[in-house]
């Protein structure tokens, strides 16, 4: 293992390199992707904030702080990452501790994702390291910054294969004062979907909508105590006053706390992600006919927990989007294409970006093939 003080360390030791490496911060993503036959690269040293703006909606942290760190300072202004990213521990069975750093390189968004936008969104700046070992910036402290290529959208979702982060730069924004959950009681998906559509295009400013089977559609109220209660009643009104239950402050954050977690799924073996238009939704889950699911985003984002992982039967469903199989024991994902390959001339462009970041494949090689 390899343990670099520093950026400066970082570079020399990229620069340097006899072999592959595995840049590792908290770890808790580690079982993400095809196993790396690489040497960690211990990112752990890279940690604290280096600077917190709350009257800018501005925050600067290496890349390996904990993300629990930076919420507890962004919850003691009030303040909160409004892509919301979830904590996957218990689903993959990990035992690190989630990194803002990556949460950032996974981009990954929690339920408000589908009104609040992706983690991309939020992500305004970075100092990295790239595959050659040379360092740099891009992006900066503002919101508007139109300075170089919008790097940052670049780096999110790459899972570390084109560049070491070592330094980002997120907005944040203000929190709400109340939060109040809508559970309606519905069992069918279609119903789901249809109940989940409605509430979102309304003007009662729906920040979640999930449906998880046994317990029902949940639509997610936030803002001022006023305000939120006035919207609940027009949600009631607008879905026809179906009996339902509803879910106050603590009880909401939790409730939505396991949705992003996929929590439910945590006991498969095997678990899909599907990204997919939410119309699309009632019908996959009819084809695929799933041991157990949950969907979120309105439905643009469904989770399958299984067995077995049913790969041609998961991704053969797909008339858009893409299949990405989150958890699987070890030899499945060595024999598996965990992250669906793009098609065409994105694949193109996809070889060509990463020989321009790590032309000789020194970053996670072969973890999103």
């Amino acid at each position: 293992m390899l343990k670099p003080r520093d950026e400066a360390d970082i570079a020399e030791i990229i620069a340097t390199a006899a072999g592959p490496l595995e840049p590792l911060a908290g770890g808790s993503l580690r079982g993400v992707g095809k196993p790396v036959a690489a040497e960690t690269l211990d990112l752990s040293a890279l940690s604290g904030i280096v600077e917190y703006e709350p009257d800018e909606l501005v925050l600067t942290a290496r890349a390996a702080t904990p993300l629990d760190t930076l919420e507890q300072a962004l919850g003691a202004r009030a303040q909160r990452l409004a892509f919301e990213p979830p904590d996957w521990t218990r689903l993959l069975g990990a035992t690190g501790k989630p990194t803002i750093g990556g949460v950032l390189a996974a981009n990954l968004s929690g339920p408000r994702r589908v009104t609040a936008g992706a983690a991309r969104d939020h992500f305004l700046g970075f100092h990295a390291v790239s595959g050659r070992g040379d360092r740099f910036k891009a992006g900066g402290r503002v919101v508007k910054n139109v300075t170089g290529y919008d790097l940052p959208k670049l780096l999110a979702g790459s899972w570390g294969t084109l560049a070491v982060l070592t330094e980002v730069t997120v907005r944040v924004h203000p929190a709400p004062e109340h939060e109040r959950t809508l559970l309606l009681p519905v069992s069918e998906p279609k119903t789901a979907v249809r109940s989940m559509a409605d509430a979102l295009a309304s003007a009662c400013n729906v920040s979640a909508a999930a449906f998880l089977p046994g317990r029902g559609v949940g639509l997610r109220l936030e803002g001022f105590i006023p305000s939120v209660s006035a919207r609940a009643t027009q949600l009631l009104e607008l879905l026809g006053g179906p009996e339902c239950l509803w879910l106050e402050a603590e009880d909401s954050r939790r409730f939505w706390t396991e949705v992003g977690a996929a929590a439910s799924l945590a006991a498969h073996p095997i678990v899909w992600r599907l990204s997919v238009p939410p119309s699309d939704a009632a019908r996959l889950i009819e084809t695929i006919a799933p041991e157990d699911y949950l969907l979120d985003w309105g439905g643009g984002l469904i989770w399958i927990g299984a067995r077995e992982a049913g790969t041609e039967r998961v991704r053969g469903a797909l008339k858009r989007g893409h299949a990405t199989l989150i958890k699987a024991p070890r030899e499945v994902r060595s024999a598996t294409a965990v992250f669906q390959a793009p098609a065409g001339p994105l694949a193109a462009v996809t070889a060509r970006v990463k020989a321009a970041f790590d032309p000789s494949g020194r970053l996670n090689p072969g973890r999103m093939s």
